[in-house]
């Protein structure tokens, strides 16, 4: 019980809250627990799963003649799945604009993922095999994270709050917060393409894909009373993937490495933000009427690579009636 109240409720979570975050970090236990309990049913799902065989598949005989023509050839079919993980993302160096106050860089500043800390890393996608089995498209969305390394040392380029930024300086006595530690959030559409099977249950796959970041951006500079802390369009994502499916009746287990870079363009508005759709809309607002974020502009490019794990219940299946 403790380990599952660690979980839920993590030492980050409370700090959060004396932060002032309580409302943030409520969301996302509660984000993090509907990841969870969707795993679990899923898993629950395919534990108890006693009939194997679904429209257009058969029982293997008892001579061991045939197998599950849906397993062993897939089909034209949808699959919802989720899934969990751990990325690891590259240091990247960081720059803050802001006209006639800040131009810097701060270079190789390192990141922590820290998966299985409240929020913890979850997906969840959307999968449609299209006829013969082969190929297929993906709508994937992904909740990372990117926590800034506030206690290491970086070099630094520019001049802040109009003076000559020092040659090197703690990451933490620039910024008070750099992170996007609800989200670094990426939805993407994907090509897929089945290669030839291991084994009549066990399908490898690869992926290509692009999409949006759309990330929950902290930032504060050290000694500003200013805090950007709201959901964001941020630019532009892309990924590549490579994977292996595992088919049981109606039920799927993948496990996955993926390959992404989004480029992050964040303007740092100074200001406190509620869910996704309201906090997008006040950006577009604010784009639409031509007005400059008050605290500047932030960029950075993370590039990550996740190892992940999921399950998927499938659908809609149309069987083929050989293997190409």
């Amino acid at each position: 019980m403790r380990a599952l109240a660690a979980a839920a409720w993590p030492r980050s979570t409370a700090r959060s809250i004396r932060n002032g975050d309580g409302r943030g970090s409520r969301l996302e236990t509660l984000a993090s627990l509907a990841a969870i309990a969707l795993l679990s049913a899923l898993a629950a799902a395919s534990i108890l799963e006693q009939s194997p065989a679904e429209p257009g598949e058969t029982q293997e005989g008892a001579g061991g003649a045939s197998l599950d023509p849906a397993l062993a050839v897939p089909a034209r079919e949808f699959m919802i799945g989720a899934y969990s993980g751990a990325p690891y993302t590259y240091p990247s160096d960081v720059t803050v604009k802001k006209e006639g106050v800040h131009d810097f860089t701060v270079k190789d500043v390192g990141w922590d993922g820290e998966p299985f800390e409240n929020p913890i890393y979850y997906g969840a996608r959307i999968v449609r095999w299209l006829s013969g089995g082969r190929t297929g498209a993906m709508v994937d969305f992904t909740h990372s994270k990117t926590i800034a390394r506030r206690g290491d040392e970086a070099e630094l380029l520019g001049t802040i709050g109009g003076k000559p930024a020092p040659a090197r300086a703690k990451i933490g006595d620039v910024f008070r917060h750099l992170e996007v530690s609800h989200g670094h959030n990426m939805l993407t559409l994907n090509g897929l393409f089945r290669l030839p099977r291991l084994h009549t249950r066990l399908y490898p796959y690869v992926g290509l894909g692009a999409g949006v970041a759309l990330p929950h951006s902290e930032v504060q500079m050290a000694g500003d009373r200013g805090r950007t802390y709201e959901y964001q369009y941020a630019g532009p994502v892309v990924q590549a993937l490579i994977g292996l499916e595992f088919r049981v009746p109606r039920m799927s287990y993948f496990v996955e490495y993926k390959f992404s870079l989004a480029n992050y363009e964040m303007p740092l508005s100074n200001e406190d933000g509620s869910i996704l759709v309201f906090d997008l809309w006040r950006q577009f607002e604010r784009w639409w009427k031509g007005e400059e974020p008050p605290g500047g502009r932030l960029w950075t490019r993370l590039t990550s690579h996740q190892v992940i794990a999921g399950l998927g219940v499938r659908f809609g299946a149309a069987p083929v009636a050989s293997d190409p």
